[in-house]
């Protein structure tokens, strides 16, 4: 991973911790893009994620999302003429090696069942009145994993895993030559304090930087192209990122490029600085609705499509569950970055 970017008002940069990727203490509101979207897709999501912290355990699809973003970085550690499809395929391997050792519980997602029957998962059809999944979550998980069982042998498991995330890199290479980029950074945390107080931050999976200092954000995406929602959760993403380099840079980004990979496409847009005061004023409304909200305690479930996807259908009240007691003292005013597959901003 590259060396973090971080801007002159955010607390870490008078730390020790300015260099690494976990910033210094902030007592005040904090905001990355996953915990935005997540208290706008459902304000009950953010407090069992932010506030109650609860585990969530990662399907086949997100970790797949993990191993591709891997392997893209990795690509651009090679000489610019050696950035060939075979290469990317090359990468998969040692990539997941690398990710296992970081994650050793990442393997146990291929182990074969035995024994009792297996837990519920995405994959399984979920009888009428019962906990609902979504088809297109099951859809994808079964894409990650080639349509092998959860039953069968774990090493046909993983090699099926592995199969899908190597099937989703020409995608990449049918929209972008990489032997004619040179990134100026990959993986690349970014933050910055907004109407003084609020700290907004991420992670930026690639910014190019022309001769001439114009900026382009460029994010992969595993999943397919939304043709009828470009304005959704990965365009508020970008935006979240334009921000932060205007703020920090002086700079609105020309381009927000999102690469959808699995459809091979790229849905390119450009901000304007009067776009991103409003959206600046829209994160902070989002931060003064979140922090009341802790304050009272209320985090009402926003019952939709995306409850399929959801870990926590269980302690749903909307699926006849109920939520644990609230934390006597959550100290989560500043929202943790992504600490893992599941909770990763790169994966949408």
């Amino acid at each position: 991973m590259t060396a973090p970017t971080v801007s002159p008002t955010d607390p870490a940069a008078d730390s020790d911790s300015a260099d690494s990727d976990t910033p210094a203490p902030h007592s005040g509101p904090s905001l990355s893009p996953s915990r935005a979207a997540d208290f706008k897709t459902c304000p009950l999501l953010f407090r069992f994620r932010t506030v109650d912290r609860l585990p969530e355990q990662p399907t086949a699809d997100q970790v797949r999302g993990t191993l591709v973003h891997a392997v893209l970085e990795a690509l651009f550690d090679l000489p610019a003429a050696d950035r060939t499809p075979a290469a990317a395929a090359a990468l998969v391997a040692p990539s997941w090696e690398r990710l296992l050792a970081e994650e050793p519980a990442l393997a146990e997602i291929f182990a074969a069942a035995t024994g009792d029957p297996a837990p519920p998962t995405l994959l399984d059809a979920a009888p009428a009145g019962d906990l609902l999944v979504d088809p297109a979550a099951a859809s994808a998980e079964i894409d990650a994993t080639g349509g092998v069982t959860a039953t069968a042998d774990g090493h046909a498991r993983l090699a099926a895993f592995l199969s899908s995330a190597q099937a989703l890199l020409p995608g990449y290479f049918a929209v972008e030559d990489p032997r004619r980029l040179e990134p100026a950074e990959r993986e690349t945390l970014v933050s910055t304090l907004v109407d003084e107080e609020l700290l907004i931050r991420g992670y930026i999976d690639r910014l190019d930087v022309s001769p001439a200092g114009d900026l382009r954000v460029v994010d992969y995406k595993t999943g397919g192209a939304p043709r009828e929602a470009f304005e959704g959760r990965a365009l508020f993403q970008l935006k979240f990122y334009a921000l932060v380099l205007w703020r920090t840079r002086g700079v609105v980004p020309r381009v927000l490029r999102l690469v959808y990979l699995k459809d091979a496409e790229a849905c390119d847009y450009s901000p304007d600085a009067e776009e991103l005061e409003r959206f600046e004023r829209t994160l902070v409304a989002l931060s003064e609705a979140i922090e009341r909200a802790k304050r009272e305690q209320n985090f009402p479930p926003k019952p939709s499509r995306l409850c399929g996807w959801c870990s926590h259908q269980a302690l749903c009240p909307a699926f006849g569950g109920t939520p644990p007691p609230y934390p006597a003292a959550p100290g989560a005013s500043a929202d943790p970055l992504p600490a893992g597959p599941a909770d990763d901003d790169r994966l949408a």
